[in-house]
């Protein structure tokens, strides 16, 4: 259908068009994905974190507390949910943009030595504010997101979480294509300092929640499913290239070019945002043109609405929820929930056990791949390869995990828990190949535990927004992430930190050696993770059998017709809508 169809001029049909562009649902989709593939940097804790120890002195239990306190900033968020529930989106995430830019500088201040040497309590604070920019990411964007799509949360959610997983590899290619083969860890910092705040401050301001009538679910489904294609096509190119550039040696050219087809990839679903959107466009400007009773401006349907308070964005529920009432009586599983009827409920608590076992298990890995590999013996160059694998497993984890169980309960009913648990049991398999140091297993256990971290956080996330509702989901999908740091503490710094370090003293002792003041602690064989892992994978183990428990409570629910309720508001609205124009 040409322009002039439209009897309008083609200025203002592109001005209008580009205003649809820009303010429709599927744009804050393109924006949120964008966002969150620059804000992985917490994932690539590996690359510098190597600095860090070298040039401050530190031993592997106070690296091991700082990456803890880098997990703490990355899921502690609560605040962030709480102030999304007051403010628009735009403000969440322009906030993000500071916190990241002035934890991540002051660090890189300290790591170069413009200042000077820190005491360790304000290392562990400024990591904590700079990976806090996670959160606001997350919050800000992905909830946003699921909120305008809630017939497709469990697919949503795991495409837009694969990019935050796979923004780890982005990074260290971006890395790699600014300073080529050089062990540059500061570099690293000054990068994850003022990139992900620039792409937060430049897409910031068009993420809102939409209410729209009408929607066309398949259409929307097929739409994720075309970014999904685009996205695996992106993370295989990433996979040839770590493969390409561990048995050739890449000039910085190389890596510029090859860095150059990632970004060329990772945009590429604006040409599917606008299409819907000019879709969309087409149906408003003819419905415009079938009218001749009003005046241009008021025939235009009200299909879209922003809201200013985005809380009323979830017509769950006839009634709303007071937080002081009924806190140990909740609805209905399904239902909306108070923030703390869900708190208190004993689904929330299994997930929340499940969250520091599983994740927290993987999170000990991530942080320590350099550290690990080194023990183990590989050679310095594999540690990018483990980071790299990681962030495209993770992607893969994300993605796949979302739509694996959206097929199964669409076609069997299947309860979204069981598949968290036979996550969980996978998961261990990557930590019996680091305990017991098979060959080459550390590879392999880099893909098994990214793909199973991946797909934890995308079950984590949409359990939550189907047992307690969307209206606080903002709160609620943070508070699910406040299991994973305590998960790193314990794992991180009380055991796998903990019993390295002891290995390290037992084999300076062999030696006759006594560690000097600030010197850098080092360890070397199989001994220097194996208990730790042995029992990082009896705890997995016993979570993804307490987790059963989650099963059995929900699988009636989720052997019905869980969006339901989201159609049955929108033929009422529809309903609504068709009485008003004939009246």
């Amino acid at each position: 259908m040409s322009v002039d169809s439209f009897n309008g001029s083609p200025c203002r049909n592109a001005r209008s068009f580009t205003i649809q562009l820009l303010t429709g649902r599927f744009f804050v989709v393109f924006s949120t994905l964008i966002i969150l593939a620059f804000i992985g940097a917490t994932y690539i804790f590996g690359l510098y974190s190597g600095d860090i120890k070298t040039t401050l002195g530190y031993d592997q239990t106070t690296l091991n507390l700082l990456s803890f306190f880098k997990d703490l900033g990355a899921y502690f968020s609560p605040h962030a949910g709480l102030l999304m529930e007051v403010v628009p989106p735009w403000a969440v995430l322009s906030l993000g943009s500071l916190i990241n830019f002035f934890g991540y500088f002051m660090i890189w201040l300290f790591v170069t030595h413009k200042i000077s040497r820190p005491p360790v309590w304000l290392m562990c604070l400024y990591i904590t504010i700079g990976t806090n920019s996670l959160g606001f990411a997350n919050t800000g964007g992905l909830v946003p997101s699921v909120q305008n799509f809630p017939e497709n949360r469990g697919v949503v959610i795991g495409i837009l979480k694969s990019y935050l997983g796979i923004g780890g590899a982005i990074m260290t290619q971006f890395y790699h294509a600014i300073y080529g083969n050089d062990n540059n860890g500061e570099g690293v910092i000054l990068i994850i300092a003022w990139l992900p705040a620039l792409v937060l401050l430049l897409f910031a301001f068009s993420i809102r929640v939409i209410k729209e009538t009408g929607r066309q679910i398949n259409r929307e489904k097929k739409f994720f499913y075309h970014i999904l294609y685009m996205s695996l096509a992106m993370a295989g190119f990433i996979m040839v290239m770590i493969i390409v550039q561990k048995q050739v040696n890449f000039s910085k050219a190389a890596y510029s070019g090859s860095y150059a087809v990632i970004m060329i990839l990772l945009v590429l679903p604006i040409f599917l945002v606008f299409r819907e959107e000019y879709a969309i466009w087409k149906t408003k400007l003819e419905a415009r043109n079938a009218s001749n009773t009003l005046s241009e401006l008021k025939i235009v349907p009200k299909q879209y609405e922003t809201l200013t308070n985005h809380r009323t964005n979830t017509n769950e529920s006839p009634s709303e929820v007071l937080w002081h009432q009924s806190i140990f009586r909740p609805p209905p599983i399904g239902d909306n929930h108070s923030i703390l009827q869900a708190t208190f409920s004993i689904d929330m608590q299994i997930l929340f056990l499940a969250t520091i076992c599983g994740i927290g298990g993987n999170l000990a890995t991530i942080d320590n791949l350099g550290q690990i590999g080194a023990s183990l013996g590989y050679p310095k160059k594999s540690i990018s390869t483990f980071v790299s694998l990681v962030s495209i497993w993770q992607f893969l984890g994300r993605v796949m995990g979302g739509l694996i169980s959206e097929r199964l309960l669409a076609k069997y009913k299947w309860p979204r828990p069981a598949c968290l648990t036979i996550i969980l049991l996978i998961s261990c398999i990557a930590h019996l190949l680091i305990a017991f140091n098979v060959p080459h297993g550390l590879y392999v256990a880099s893909i098994i535990m990214g793909f199973c971290f991946g797909a934890e956080w995308t079950y984590l996330f949409t359990i939550i927004s189907e047992l307690f509702g969307l209206r606080h989901y903002g709160t609620l999908y943070n508070y699910g992430s406040l299991a994973a740091p305590l998960g790193s503490f314990i794992f991180n710094v009380r055991v796998a930190g903990h019993l390295y370090d002891r290995e390290g003293l037992r084999q300076l002792a062999a030696l006759g050696l006594t560690r000097k003041h600030g010197e850098e602690l080092r360890c070397s064989g199989v001994k220097c993770y194996q208990l730790a892992y042995i029992i990082i994978t009896v705890a997995t183990c016993t979570t993804a059998l307490v987790s059963l428990i989650l099963v059995a409570r929900t699988r009636k629910f989720y052997q019905g017709d869980i969006y339901k309720r989201y159609q049955d508001d929108e033929n009422d609205s529809l309903s609504n809508n068709g009485l008003r124009e004939t009246s």
